[in-house]
């Protein structure tokens, strides 16, 4: 039994390194990092500030939110400067996976944030309370033009990044929030109807919950390395099964490797061994039209046998 196997290089030769999307610029997203930051802190103090003054817990508890916001931002941030870090004997893959961590922790971090928001919305429900409505709409609508405008910055990188689309959701969830908090502080100060507050508060936090499950469930999804969402695993079925001097497949494993970046092993039986090359620059050429970059690829003649059980095979 002889055993050909075939891994990409790691420094980007002939045949080794594609990437799975466009990745971001790490510049430009250092930048937008930066400013959101930095905006996101000086409003949620200002805020915080206007809340003692005024005694709205609706304030001080958004504030609490945007603390949230804060948070989610320098997260992300670290975990896309501690995905650069070199692979070590330790790390053979680096640090990428920090990213697929982070994006979980990110969405874990907003339905807390929803939590908060219900919570408070029911008990204010329950016991409505006096607030200036006045000043609540002015605080709120700054808060709609900081997170709308953070969420900007991020707006043509979101979906090159499961990151940067949650560092986006999150920040236009909290723009939403605020004008949520704007349209009962208009109300309240014209009616003074104090119960607009907590329905609001509710309408919104379920808004939050419905755009951010998706996120949740693939963050987790991939935590456990499970099949990426841009990779279609039937039609990379197809590609094996339609190679000519492919005989079967088994083995086969997809994974994300960091939030930009998928890989793929698999155990493929050949019928002519005096290709393997041309057969091997093929395959890769076409997984990587299907979002798959680093691929490792274990040929074997049709007598050889696995260490381990081949119920998984797929036979042309």
């Amino acid at each position: 039994m002889s055993h050909l196997h075939q891994h990409e290089h790691h420094q980007g030769e002939k045949h080794g390194h594609f990437h799975t999307h466009d990745a971001p610029k790490m510049s430009t997203l250092n930048k937008s990092f930066l400013i959101g930051i930095a905006l996101n802190i000086a409003y949620l103090v200002a805020e915080f500030v206007a809340g003692l003054a005024t005694n709205s817990m609706g304030l001080l508890s958004d504030a609490g939110h945007n603390l949230s916001d804060v948070a989610s931002l320098v997260l992300a941030m670290l975990a896309f400067k501690v995905s650069k870090i070199a692979a070590n004997e330790k790390f053979t893959y680096g640090y990428k996976k920090s990213t697929v961590l982070v994006s979980l922790v990110n969405a874990v971090i907003l339905l807390v944030a929803v939590g908060m928001i219900v919570a408070e919305s029911v008990e204010k429900f329950l016991s409505p309370q006096p607030v200036d409505g006045q000043t609540i709409a002015w605080i709120a609508g700054i808060g709609v033009i900081i997170n709308g405008l953070t969420a900007y910055l991020f707006l043509k990188e979101k979906e090159k990044d499961l990151n940067i689309k949650g560092a986006y959701l999150h920040l236009a969830a909290d723009a939403l929030v605020s004008l949520g908090v704007v349209i009962s502080g208009v109300i309240i100060w014209f009616t003074g109807w104090y119960i607009i507050d907590p329905i609001i508060g509710l309408l919104v936090a379920t808004v939050i919950v419905f755009s951010t499950w998706d996120l949740l469930k693939y963050s987790f999804r991939m935590a456990l390395d499970g099949l990426p969402n841009n990779v279609d695993y039937q039609k990379v079925v197809n590609i094996f099964q339609q190679a000519p001097e492919v005989k079967e497949m088994h083995h086969l494993h997809i994974w994300a490797i960091s939030t930009t970046e998928n890989a793929l092993t698999a155990h493929v039986v050949l019928t002519d061994f005096s290709h393997c090359q041309s057969i091997k620059d093929a395959l890769k050429a076409q997984l990587a039209e299907q979002g798959i970059g680093h691929v490792t690829l274990e040929f074997e003649t049709e007598d050889a046998h696995c260490e381990t059980d081949c119920g998984d095979a797929i036979k042309n």
